[in-house]
């Protein structure tokens, strides 16, 4: 399972789950986000985000 992180406020960016309160779709990857798009919790820009891969 991959997700991102945000480096400044730890939100978590779930692919699987998208964030739809941002009109960001279930399934939709973190590549696809707009450059734009910015953390709904501390307002840093997609940039912060790091990748983390974990064992299912």
């Amino acid at each position: 399972m991959k997700y991102y992180i945000c480096s400044i406020c730890s939100f978590i960016y779930d692919p699987e789950a998208g964030y739809p309160d941002n009109e960001i779709l279930p399934g939709t990857p973190f590549e696809n986000i707009p450059d734009d798009w910015v953390c709904p919790e501390c307002g840093s820009d997609k940039t912060v985000f790091q990748d983390v891969t974990e064992d299912e």
